[in-house]
């Protein structure tokens, strides 16, 4: 297999197939759809949708961010919130390293949480993200933000700075790049990391964890072990559990497949369980913990 050439496409890693009735909820559920934007750049072609659930920057059909409103829930698309704890591991964190923009909110939570923070430098090669996030996502950067626009392997492979977390969040409209799976990604991931930096990577795969034909644990996870001495792995449940319910009214997931976000590093760190700065935020952390798989 040549990943340098390849995309993990996420329904190839299913392992069960999804209840019929189910499905059918999905694929016959329609949405109202008031389209604030549309614009065709050189890598996207970008719509901002507001709908009964919330407003949401699509690439093509591809949810990339937005921010669900409904009863439910009110907040980000629910699994970049495991993107807080790595608060909850070091609070001093004064450098952060953003592959992907998305709507901004993030950001936003990074700076209210790390009271020592100095930058935020933020890599996406979308030309348009920033004006999208601040014309409709409210965001409002302050001068720790700075904005490379770049795409995010090539900035990797020749920055010099040293980052104490960097959370890399890419997808195209057909899955994830290989890439950033490959050797030369993870040496230059390790190279922009202190000592003790923190990486955090959202990825997919069945959330069938003990399965032999989980192939993503069989093919890709080795190598987060080959080249971080710890890692913390989160299962979906409690993201699939707001967007099934805040989506479809649906409470249990449908489709075998799960965001998978692993916290890597080279320290061997704990989880604090003091959360009441993120519950601040209004993120109920504690049921997203429960989704660790420490591998």
């Amino acid at each position: 297999m040549n990943r340098e050439d390849l995309i993990l496409i996420p329904e190839e890693l299913a392992i069960k197939k999804p209840k019929k009735e189910l499905l059918k909820i999905i694929n016959e559920k329609t949405f109202n759809d008031k389209v604030l934007f549309e614009l065709a750049s050189d890598f996207h072609d970008i719509r901002i949708i507001e709908n009964e659930v919330g407003k949401f920057l699509h690439y093509q059909d591809t949810y990339q961010a937005g921010f669900i409103n409904t009863d439910f829930y009110k907040g980000n698309l629910p699994y970049i919130n495991y993107f807080l704890i790595p608060y909850l591991m070091n609070k001093e964190i004064e450098n952060i390293l953003l592959i992907g923009l998305g709507s901004g909110k993030i950001v936003t939570q990074f700076e209210a949480l790390f009271d020592n923070l100095k930058s935020i430098d933020v890599v996406d090669l979308e030309e348009n993200i920033v004006n999208i996030a601040k014309n409709y996502f409210d965001f409002n950067p302050s001068q720790k933000f700075n904005f490379i626009l770049q795409d995010g392997l090539t900035y990797l492979r020749n920055n010099k700075k040293k980052y104490d977390l960097i959370v890399v969040d890419v997808a195209n409209n057909d899955g994830i790049d290989l890439r950033f799976l490959s050797e030369e990604y993870f040496a230059s991931i390790k190279k922009s990391l202190k000592k003790n930096g923190i990486f955090v990577s959202n990825m997919c795969a069945s959330p069938d964890f003990e399965n032999k034909k989980n192939v993503f644990f069989k093919e890709f996870f080795p190598i987060y072990k080959t080249n971080f001495k710890n890692n913390f792995v989160f299962k979906g449940n409690q993201s699939d559990k707001i967007y099934y319910k805040a989506f479809f009214n649906i409470d249990e997931r449908v489709i075998d497949i799960t965001n998978v976000v692993i916290i890597s590093s080279n320290k061997e760190y704990k989880i604090n369980r003091n959360t009441e700065k993120i519950e601040q935020l209004g993120i109920d952390i504690k049921q997203y913990l429960n989704d660790c798989y420490q591998m």
